[in-house]
């Protein structure tokens, strides 16, 4: 039996894993892709339209899940510990975007931090402005 295991193809062995194709393991972090490219897409977008809590939330979930996928839950799951890394990444960079914006504009750093959080206290809500 084990010999048989032995000159199986990697194809086989790949479809036959625990986190290969035919399992959630594997179309998760598939699907999770698609955040990454849409935060790759809001690097061309104006820094005042980003959301900050947004990218908070995404840079904790990438940074989080990328240690969890990659060295604690088993089976270790590289494809889903490397879109979190690079969702981590892309997030970490708005951040940087969203600080040096508001630090150019010259807020304190309690001033950056309550704007990533809170949003700008200055701007009308969209549906006072529909008005």
């Amino acid at each position: 039996m084990a010999a048989a295991a032995q000159h199986t193809s990697k194809f086989t062995r790949f479809m036959n894993s625990e986190t290969g194709p035919k399992t959630v393991h594997f179309w998760a972090p598939v699907f999770k892709w698609a955040l990454v490219v849409a935060g790759f897409n809001d690097l061309q977008r104006p820094v005042e339209k980003l959301s900050g809590t947004q990218q908070v939330a995404l840079f904790a979930t990438g940074a989080i899940w990328t240690r969890w996928a990659g060295f604690v839950i088993k089976p270790r799951n590289a494809l889903l510990a490397s879109v979190n890394f690079f969702l981590g990444g892309v997030a970490g960079y708005q951040i940087i975007r969203i600080v040096n914006y508001r630090r150019d504009l010259g807020d304190s750093p309690a001033q950056v931090f309550g704007y990533i959080l809170n949003g700008d206290p200055n701007a009308a809500p969209a549906a006072e402005e529909a008005k």
